[in-house]
């Protein structure tokens, strides 16, 4: 009988991978605990209006990457391809937006069906940040604030660069997307194959083309900084002094677009080329018309997400993780005998140490040699380990070796070990 083995696109997270995993997990819970955002969690599968209306039917989530599929009442149900859409819709189905203000975040697996390459999964996870009901340039500057702030307690600020752009009012927008059609459909047969696609389906995306080519005929276009009403100029250089003024530095990517319809004003990426070609580890910007375009009433929102698995390759790439992260234990009792009083002796040793202290305790379960239990309490990580036979056990005492220190092996009663020795750890 053949193994079962996961869909492409879709990888385990193994034990010796996911200690990374929780410290940027739990980095982002203390970055954002500090600046008051809450957490909300949303499902994974949304009915596909949801995404349509949302992102655009002709980007290419909708066309080509979505997990879209009918339930048993041919109901047409989607599998999220982003958490944007999904936070709106929660946030207005509970009635937490109208003359409201949210800070909210999440977490959790995202779906694209995409040609898996390095960074990039078909389940793949994101996190979210999203806020609601400010509609000027000081909240813009404060999710870029928070960011960079994660970035230098992740240990991978040297290794980012912010990117700004404003994508002005959605009529400004119009108004340049029509001269831009116009002047690149004269040129259509020298773009590359992506952008003539794009040329009437989702045309701003060919400002970000990888192609070198199509990015020298874009040097002749509209500039879309003439095109831009005075509010949304006005905005844009607000966010620029108070970002100088907190000392972030950052460039203006005149080119830089987001593949979504719902964005406006302020967009903005971190992006890295310390992991080969220059990717893009988070980005976001400002979404005003999206909650009414979803059935609310009109609110200010602005937000940012970040590929989980692209910053993991970030931090172990560049990142100085302390070894603690992978340390399983503190402390590892092991049996000197395989007698049933001896394992109930370290049995209840462990679970007296665990309530007593914060120190995380191994136990030596099973038969094996003492040379196999020490090979595993090394493994472990743990700075001593506690032996126990039948001479211990008469004696209410343990054999205290050190696995980190030349330190000579002694014995001492068991009621020093917890009012004395391990105060010490």
């Amino acid at each position: 009988m053949s193994k079962i083995k996961a869909i492409r696109g879709m990888n385990d997270i193994l034990p010796e991978k996911t200690p990374v995993w929780q410290f940027l997990e739990n980095s982002v819970r203390d970055v954002l605990a500090g600046y008051g955002y809450r957490e909300i969690r949303t499902p994974i599968v949304e009915q596909t209006d949801l995404f349509k209306r949302s992102i655009g039917e002709v980007t290419d989530i909708v066309e080509k990457e979505m997990y879209t599929f009918a339930d048993r009442n041919d109901e047409s149900l989607t599998l999220r391809p982003e958490g944007t859409a999904s936070c709106v819709r929660a946030c207005e189905e509970h009635g937490l937006l109208y003359n409201q203000v949210q800070r909210l975040w999440y977490a959790g697996p995202m779906f694209r069906y995409e040609r898996p390459q390095k960074g990039r999964y078909r389940q793949f996870h994101q996190i979210g940040v999203e806020t609601f009901g400010m509609s000027g340039p000081d909240i813009d500057a404060e999710l870029i604030l928070l960011s960079a702030r994660l970035w230098k307690k992740l240990g991978i600020d040297g290794a980012v660069t912010l990117e700004i752009n404003t994508l002005g009012s959605s009529e400004s927008r119009q108004r340049f997307k029509d001269d831009l059609v116009c002047y690149l459909t004269t040129r259509k047969e020298d773009l590359d194959p992506d952008s003539q696609r794009r040329l009437t389906s989702n045309p701003l995306r060919i400002l970000d083309s990888k192609s070198a080519q199509t990015q020298l005929i874009l040097n002749e276009a509209p500039n879309f900084h003439d095109y831009l009403d005075d509010e949304s100029v006005s905005h844009f250089e607000s966010l620029k002094v108070l970002l100088e003024s907190a000392g972030v530095n950052f460039r203006v990517n005149s080119r830089l677009v987001r593949g979504l319809d719902y964005y406006s004003k302020t967009v903005f990426e971190w992006v890295t080329d310390a992991l080969g070609a220059q990717g893009t580890v988070c980005a976001g910007g400002r979404y005003d018309g999206l909650v009414e375009q979803l059935g609310g009433k009109a609110t200010p929102a602005v937000g940012f997400a970040m590929g989980v698995e692209r910053l993991i390759l970030l931090i172990e790439s560049v990142s100085k993780l302390p070894e603690a992260l992978y340390q399983q234990a503190d402390i590892y009792i092991l049996p000197l005998s395989a007698t049933l009083d001896v394992k109930q002796k370290i049995l209840c040793l462990a679970e007296t140490l665990r309530s007593e202290t914060d120190l995380k305790v191994m136990l030596g379960c099973g038969d094996g040699s003492l040379k196999s239990h020490l090979k595993k309490a090394d493994s472990s990580g743990a700075r001593v380990a506690l032996l126990v036979g039948q001479a211990e056990l008469e004696n209410d005492t343990v054999q205290v070796k050190f696995l980190r220190e030349t330190i000579d092996q002694q014995e001492i009663s068991v009621k020093d070990l917890t009012d004395s020795f391990l105060t010490k750890f």
